[in-house]
């Protein structure tokens, strides 16, 4: 098995901001005992100022002032990870709500995007009598699979859960935050993570993002 390997990580936006706009930017892999960040670097143009802090949820976020005009922002790094499969364990239990700890509490809750209490019937129509434990919430990742359809473009800034679920199409993100909103709203702690799938394209250019459901 492979200890650990390294991989080149990044992403480039381009802006044409009608004003001076002060924005939040969530880019940069997370600082874990999960891997390590070897180098990295900002590239602004025009030149920006960024000052990073964590949000509530320990993200690494930066806040820079886009200027009026053409802006374009360039994070690239090289980061160390392990080389293994993650650890599944097949047999994991749902825990009752009275027992969760009070920290994933947040992640039962309805959000932005997912909106369980919309789909809460739905989901325990659909879920609820199968037993609960790692293999629902895999019914419930199955289920998003193979019932909607990859489709770039298919979604914008406002769509929700609800509108995938009935659309049946969207992209990553939409693949996430249905699945997402199911598990909340079965009581099941589950959030929005995003990353990259690096070193893809043929070229030479950073990568785009992935999204991903943990539970």
């Amino acid at each position: 098995m492979i200890n650990s390997i390294r991989v080149r990580v990044g992403c480039e936006f381009g802006f044409n901001a009608q004003a001076p706009t002060h924005s939040v930017i969530q880019v940069e892999p997370s600082r874990t005992d999960r891997g390590s960040i070897l180098q990295e670097q900002w590239t602004f143009t025009p030149e920006a100022q960024r000052r990073g802090y964590r949000d509530q949820h320990g993200n690494l976020c930066q806040r820079i002032d886009i200027p009026a005009g053409a802006f374009s922002l360039r994070y690239d790094a090289t980061v160390e990870v392990p080389g293994g499969i993650d650890d599944a364990d097949h047999s994991a239990a749902e825990m009752s709500p009275r027992e969760l700890p009070d920290e994933v509490l947040i992640y039962t809750l309805p959000s932005r995007y997912c909106l369980s209490d919309e789909l809460a019937n739905e989901a325990w129509r659909l879920f609820g009598a199968i037993t609960p434990g790692w293999g629902r919430v895999q019914t419930i990742c199955d289920h998003v699979h193979n019932n909607i359809t990859f489709q770039q473009g298919a979604s914008s800034p406002l769509t929700t859960a609800v509108d995938v679920h009935a659309n049946r199409v969207g992209v990553c993100r939409d693949f996430a935050q249905l699945a997402i909103t199911f598990c909340r709203a079965l009581n099941i702690p589950a959030r929005y993570a995003f990353g990259y799938m690096p070193d893809l394209p043929s070229d030479d250019s950073p990568n785009d993002f992935c999204a991903w459901t943990e539970v």
